[in-house]
């Protein structure tokens, strides 16, 4: 019985070390939160300078970017594939951080952010994930969405109306 007892309480040693939590302290915080901001404002002025390779570097390979149009929900290879045009034209897309809020979780391996963009289709909010891989910051997930003001919320029904029906429809709602 006190063999039994012993392995018992070994294994809850070790379950209990597994367990424990890492917490970041402020100064690594601030630092992982630095390094999220310069990932984030690189893979923007990548965009704009055309650095396809770089641009998709940034991103793991399950990433996903989720655009303004509903029909955009864009894995790496598909985005890829519709960002190519662009980048070969020598300037894909402009968006310069106006704004940004990051959050790093407490074991410094995942960080969100969401951030207000300054934008050829005027003022934007992206937000997203970012997952550290081998110790580089890679996005995740990127959501780019256009902001509008909660007055013109119903023009902006209207104006969508027809499309929003037609893409309903089309996914067989």
């Amino acid at each position: 019985m006190r063999l039994v007892l012993s392995y018992l309480v070994v294994i809850l040693v070790f379950i209990s070390c597994e367990t424990k939590q890492t917490v970041l302290t402020e100064k690594v915080v601030k630092i992982e939160k630095e390094s999220v901001g310069i990932v984030l404002d690189s893979w923007h002025k990548d965009a704009a300078e055309a650095n396809f390779d770089p641009y998709f570097n940034a991103m793991t390979d399950n990433s996903i970017f989720i655009g303004t149009d509903a029909s955009e929900n864009w894995n790496k290879t598909n985005f890829k594939n519709f960002s190519k045009p662009f980048f070969d034209k020598g300037q894909a897309w402009s968006f310069i951080a106006i704004e940004r809020n990051i959050y790093v979780y407490n074991d410094g391996k995942m960080a969100w952010f969401d951030e207000l963009l300054d934008t050829w289709m005027g003022v934007c909010r992206g937000s997203g994930v970012l997952v550290k891989e081998e110790n580089t910051w890679k996005i995740e997930h990127y959501v780019l969405s256009l902001t509008i003001p909660n007055e013109n919320i119903q023009d902006v029904k209207k104006v969508n109306k027809a499309k929003d029906s037609l893409f309903l429809i089309r996914l067989g709602k």
